[in-house]
């Protein structure tokens, strides 16, 4: 794997049952559901993971830098 080749972190989103202990670092266990809803759960975790990643690190979460100017924030 490329991110664990320069040194980096992986973090995998997995259901229970999943065993990812040799490809990840760190594992986020979502409910286990059918295959065709698991992107459900999975999109949950990784915005609320984004979120409270953001916030550790100070980020202005209502006014994100960077964004394109189409876009008004009120």
């Amino acid at each position: 794997m490329e991110v664990k080749a320069r040194s980096g972190k992986v973090i995998a989103i997995a259901a229970k049952n999943q065993d990812l202990s040799g490809i990840a670092d760190d594992v986020i266990v979502i409910p286990e559901t059918i295959d065709e809803l698991a992107a459900i759960p999975s999109a949950v975790a990784a915005q609320l993971f984004a979120y409270y990643v953001a916030l550790e690190r100070g980020t202005e979460i209502d006014h994100p830098r960077n964004l394109a100017k189409s876009v008004t924030i009120e």
